[in-house]
């Protein structure tokens, strides 16, 4: 959950100027996982290549028929690979699994890349809302999908 947390932090900040807040919500996030883990809902899916961690993605529940896509990342490195949408993928295959009808997520729409994973996974925009946060004026979006 420290590498998750770190590699968020860094990696926003790097690629698009997100301060320290953002490095703190994901530190929730990760807590919130750890603290309340339901493992036959819920899923920290970690990615290693050559024995390095390069991504991760998490499921975790919203109620008993909704499931939430959280935290996807891609190292710049492995970036390319297809990695991403297996990461979603799996996402998609254990939220069928454990018996959820939907899977939802929240992004922002700068984050082109994994909007791109979520469209071709059959993900639906259904909400826009401006917002400001990490230090930016953003469009936060919720994509669902119907499993």
């Amino acid at each position: 959950m420290g590498w998750v947390t770190h590699r968020h932090g860094v990696l926003y900040a790097q690629e698009y100027g997100w301060d320290e807040r953002f490095e703190a919500l994901v530190a929730q996030i990760t807590a919130d996982f750890i603290n309340h883990y339901k493992p036959e809902r819920e899923r920290c899916i970690i990615a290693e290549m050559n024995g390095e961690i390069v991504g991760s993605v998490f499921v975790v529940q919203s109620s008993e028929t909704v499931a939430k896509l959280r935290l996807l990342l891609v190292e710049p490195k492995a970036r390319g690979f297809g990695l991403g949408s297996r990461l979603v993928q799996e996402c998609i295959t254990f939220a069928r699994h454990a018996g959820y009808k939907k899977l939802v997520l929240w992004t922002n729409s700068v984050l082109l890349e994994a909007r791109h994973i979520y469209a071709k996974a059959g993900f639906k925009l259904v909400e826009q809302e401006e917002h400001h946060s990490f230090g930016k004026d953003l469009i936060g979006e919720t994509w669902e999908l119907v499993l």
